[in-house]
Order: C-alpha cells, then structure tokens, then sequence
C-alpha cells in the first residue's frame, strides 16, 4: 500500500526549497493573492449581531425568558476575539513542526500544505486555488477550514478539539525526539565511563571507557587486536567486552525507552525517522531529506497504542542505534593506555614473539 503522507511531504519539502518558483515567469508576472482576511471574514457580522443583543436586552425585548439566550450569546462574542488569537496561536504554532529538519514525513501532508498557505510560501495563494476560513460556531467554539487543489477535502480544525489535545499533552502535529541529544546525555550516564570523564554537557573530547570493559589476558595484561598497516607493519588496539558492556547499559536504554514510550507518537517519530534504518545523525546531515523508515514506518493512525511486540523490537533497535551510532567510536580503534604497547611494530616479529611466549607459558620449549 503506498504511503500518500511520506511521498506527498517529501514532494512538498523539495518544492518548497527549491528555486524553481523564481523562473517561473507566470508566477513572477503575475500577482498572487494571500490575503485570506481570516480574522476580517469571521468577524464581519459580528459588531452588528452583537448591536442588536445588545439593544433587545436593554429594552427587554428578548426572545428568551430573563434574556437568556441573548446575555449567552453577548458573552460568546466577548469571549471570541481571545479564543481566535489563542486558537491561531496554538494552530500556527503545530504547523511549525512540518518545517523542522527531523520532521516525520509520515505526518498528514495536509498539515504541510496548510503551512505552506498560513506562512505564504509561493504556490498556495488565493489565485493558486487555496483558501482559509475562521468561523464562529454557536456552541462557542471557532473552526478553521482549508480548502485548495491539494486537499482531497476540506482540512477542518475546531478550537476545542485542538484545546483539549494539547492540554491532554498530545500534538496534532508530532516533533520528533531530539535522538542526538538524548543518545549524547546517555553515553554520560551508562556507567562506562569514569566519572572524571563526564563534564557538565557531556563526556569530555579526552573520554575513555573504563578499564574494567577492556579484555585482559589470565595473567591481567591487555588482550589487544592487531591492525594491519601495511608493508608488514602493524599496531595494537584494545580488544573491548561487548558482552559486559551491553549488560551495563540495558537497563539504562530500558528506562530510556519506557520515558519514550510515555508519549507513544514521539516513539513513532523516533523510530519512523531514526531507529528503524539506524541511520545517524551524522548521516542525515550529509541527506537532502532525513532518512526514514520508508515501508517499515510505522503509522500513526494504525500503530497507536503501540502493541507489545513492537515496544520490544523498538528497545532491541534503540539499543542497536546507541551501540552503533555513539558508544562505537569509544570501542573502534582505540590505542594502549600502556605507551610501549602503542608503538608500531613488524607483524612477523610479534607473531615469533607471540608463538615463543605460548611454548614458554607452557614449558614446550
């Protein structure tokens, strides 16, 4: 099944960046229209709606016993102008994700549109076809409705329903967890480290893991790795516990993702745009658009609740992306703490030396 919201926000975001607009000599000819007068249009009537409740009351010529539909509906339009400025406010405010640079594609597209009429980037004006309407509505409420060749149908947001959704601490529209900063504080916090090497934002550039996850031999000296350097030379690397040090930190990348699965579309952000391809974030730098999930995304109007079985799989990732992405730059190639060890040496020398160390150790000389 194809994935209309990830194709149709990739194809927004690359037209929205692109200079293509301004060769465009019909759209630099002409004038485009993005007055959509949302404010002007809702409250056209209002003043004079407003006028006659106030005259029916002062005369007491209401419809209602004690005016009581009339004196409702004075307090509805006092109330108005506020709920308009809080509503906008809060609305534009969601939009905003859909141009973040980790922002999900797999949100609705029609947020993206939106965006792009509300802040008048080319494209979405009135003379495009699009166009935007507040409306008052007798319970008090107000109602945005937004309608143009790339809304299958009118996109409707009610003040009341947006309200209650960002009081309850849930987004229309879901940023995505910052991963870099998370996995950066955690590489200070999962024990590995000596505490000397952890400084207020972090670890310090001179970090090392702590010995106590580095492989020794019986005798307690380092079990080193040998790389090649070519033209029969070679040096040492130290040769790290993964086994141990994965232990260490899975119950800090459990209480991890148990704080990630508190708000469940953030995971879904997180595993749609970063863990599921394990990409870094290095890596999406260097991408016009930010890797994601592709056909292994997850859907949030189909995957929420999130079931058991992908919380799992979302923990055995999480921790993939941490020991691949942060902790494996402290494990790769690291040099001896022991200075005559760090020194490059003849490969042939050090495996007479190593075959001469076994028949001794072993009294086969």
């Amino acid at each position: 099944m194809e994935n209309k919201n990830l194709y149709q926000n990739l194809y927004l975001k690359q037209f929205n960046q692109s200079d293509a607009i301004a060769y465009s000599k019909g759209f630099i000819s002409g004038a485009s229209d993005y007055n959509f007068q949302l404010l002007d249009n809702a409250y056209r009537n209002s003043g004079r709606v407003y006028a006659k409740l106030k005259i029916a009351i002062e005369t007491n010529h209401c419809e209602s016993d004690n005016c009581s539909l009339e004196l409702a509906q004075i307090k509805r339009l006092e109330e108005a102008p506020k709920i308009s400025l809080d509503f906008l406010s809060s609305f534009i405010s969601e939009l905003s994700v859909t141009e973040e640079p980790s922002f999900d594609p797999n949100n609705s597209y029609q947020y993206t549109v939106a965006n792009s009429l509300m802040s008048g980037k080319p494209g979405f004006s009135k003379t495009d076809g699009y166009n935007a309407y507040l409306d008052l509505l007798t319970d008090g409420s107000q109602q945005l409705a937004f309608t143009g060749p790339a809304f299958e149908k009118p996109l409707v947001i009610n003040s009341a329903s947006l309200a209650a959704l960002l009081k309850s601490e849930t987004s229309l529209i879901v940023s995505t967890p910052d991963i870099n900063g998370d996995m950066t504080r955690l590489l200070g916090e999962v024990g590995l480290f000596l505490p000397d090497m952890v400084g207020e934002k972090g670890l310090l550039p001179t970090a090392k893991i702590s010995e106590e996850f580095v492989m020794k031999n019986i005798d307690g000296s380092f079990d080193y790795e040998v790389i090649e350097l070519g033209e029969g030379k070679g040096r040492n690397i130290l040769k790290y516990d993964l086994e141990k040090i994965g232990k260490k930190v899975k119950p800090f990348i459990n209480a991890e993702v148990a704080g990630l699965m508190d708000s469940e579309q953030d995971a879904i952000a997180a595993w749609n745009v970063y863990i599921s391809k394990s990409t870094s974030v290095e890596e999406d730098d260097q991408m016009a658009q930010n890797a994601n999930a592709g056909e292994s995304s997850w859907s949030y109007e189909h995957d929420l609740p999130i079931v058991q079985e992908k919380k799992v799989l979302f923990e055995t990732k999480y921790k993939e992306y941490f020991m691949n992405n942060y902790l494996k730059q402290y494990t790769k190639n690291q040099p001896p703490s022991v200075q005559e060890d760090a020194a490059v040496f003849d490969i042939a020398d050090a495996k007479k030396a190593k075959a001469q160390k076994f028949l001794d150790d072993n009294d086969l000389n």
